[in-house]
């Protein structure tokens, strides 16, 4: 059995994002031939939430390990927050030591924290071993350059700059990308010759029932609707932004026009948008409720920008009357908490971008419907086809969709784990073939 060492900085009880492609993804390694051994830092050295639930869902017989960073307390006084630059020195140090024992077979980073990634050209260059990068977000990317300094991301002018010099360090030696958009895979082939199509694989997150499992079993409640009420609770849980800004005009411009014209119906509308801002916490910007506000609904939407636990989000999805998720403005964002939605069984209406993944999944498994935009969209038009959409679904509730399960089963945890680990056998094939 072949030895794939994975390298996430953030793992549960770790609540965020980017650790859920290889949570869902361990009790399966295994059976399609290779042994993983996690390497995450300390969570105590992780400023961001926890869920201890999460780790019900790692099999007990994953290795796991972990590196040290220096406390924000200390490296924040210089203006540094970042974990990936904070453990950085101990990933190198720690890792180099363990892969000197000859007997790991691949590297894998499936993360965010962007910068670890440099580390695998020197550990391929020093031990042999074949490296793969998970492309779940883009690294550096020219979407923020122009737009006004409140729509860009915390410290932009400085991880713009670190992130054009990083990423040609990680790319220019590495065996193989993992991405869940196409859009990503075609950017890194334009900008790096070694990165061809045959190393790259769109894989979306996959998809596992056993959260909904745990999350009943452990008998976990959330505090935002009251499922035994008259209103009817649209739910959002996840993260805002101003890109983002489009689908929310829709949404509510096509509320507005239903509050108008059918009060009896869409007066009863609740929408509730739940941990928008990953900042921490009782410091987010709200990027929802001023356009709500704009738009004269604000009275029926609510947001609360501070995170909640990972399992909280899956209660409150499940308790919903129907579901909503608005997309991103960049066609290359693909929603992976789609899955969630689909898996608690309650309606779901989508308001995408017409080149966005999320797209083909809600249509191939008839789990919801899906609104499209383009970068040109009239907002009137845009918000007469959410309506449209939006006013027969509120019509039928209550009502759980007539999922095609077959068609989702490609999109499981199993089904994905099985596509990455022929990426992974690609990979270590042809740095075989190489020497």
């Amino acid at each position: 059995m072949r030895r794939v060492l994975i390298i996430s900085p953030r793992f549960p009880p770790i609540n965020a994002p980017d650790l859920h492609r290889v949570r869902l993804s361990l009790p399966h390694f295994e059976d399609f031939g290779w042994r993983p051994e996690v390497w995450a830092v300390d969570p105590d050295r992780i400023e961001q939430d926890r869920d201890p639930l999460l780790e019900k869902t790692v099999p007990a017989r994953t290795e796991v390990r972990t590196v040290s960073a220096p406390d924000t307390q200390w490296t924040r006084l210089v203006g540094l927050g970042s974990v990936a630059l904070r453990a950085l020195p101990s990933y190198f140090w720690r890792v180099s030591r363990r892969l000197a024992r000859g007997d790991v077979d691949l590297v894998y980073f499936s993360t965010t924290a962007f910068p670890v990634m440099i580390l695998g050209r020197y550990w391929k260059w020093r031990f042999g071993v074949p490296y793969i990068i998970d492309m779940q977000d883009p690294w550096h990317t020219d979407y923020y350059v122009g737009k006004p300094k409140e729509e860009q991301p915390p410290k932009f002018w400085f991880s713009y700059r670190l992130n054009k010099y990083l990423e040609p360090v990680a790319m220019q030696g590495v065996d193989g990308i993992v991405s869940v958009s196409q859009g990503y895979c075609d950017t890194l082939q334009n900008r790096y010759a070694n990165v061809t199509p045959e190393m790259c694989e769109v894989i979306p997150f996959g998809a596992a029932e056993v959260d909904f499992e745990v999350m009943e079993a452990s008998g976990v409640t959330q505090p935002f609707v009251d499922p035994n009420d008259d209103t009817i609770d649209v739910v959002y849980a996840g993260r805002g932004g101003h890109d983002m800004e489009l689908a929310a005009r829709g949404l509510f411009g096509a509320l507005r026009r239903g509050r108008e014209e059918q009060p009896g119906l869409f007066g009863r509308v609740q929408m509730h948008f739940v941990g928008t801002s990953y900042a921490p916490a009782g410091e987010g910007e709200k990027t929802i409720e001023p356009i709500a506000e704009e738009y004269g609904v604000e009275e029926a939407v609510t947001e609360r920008t501070d995170r909640i636990p990972y399992f909280q989000s899956l209660r409150l999805l499940s308790d919903a009357d129907h579901l909503v998720v608005p997309g991103s403005d960049d066609p290359d964002y693909t929603a992976s908490k789609l899955y969630p939605y689909i898996l608690s069984k309650r309606p779901v209406l989508a308001a995408f971008h017409e080149n966005s993944s999320v797209v083909d999944i809600l249509r191939e498994t008839e789990a919801g419907t899906a609104v499209t935009f383009d970068g040109r969209t009239d907002l009137e038009a845009l918000a007469q086809d959410v309506l449209a959409a939006w006013t027969p679904i509120l019509e039928r509730l209550p009502y759980s969709p007539d999922t095609d399960w077959e068609a989702f089963r490609p999109y499981t945890a199993e089904a994905m784990t099985r596509r990455q680990v022929e990426v992974f056998k690609r990979a270590v094939e042809r740095d075989t073939d190489a020497i």
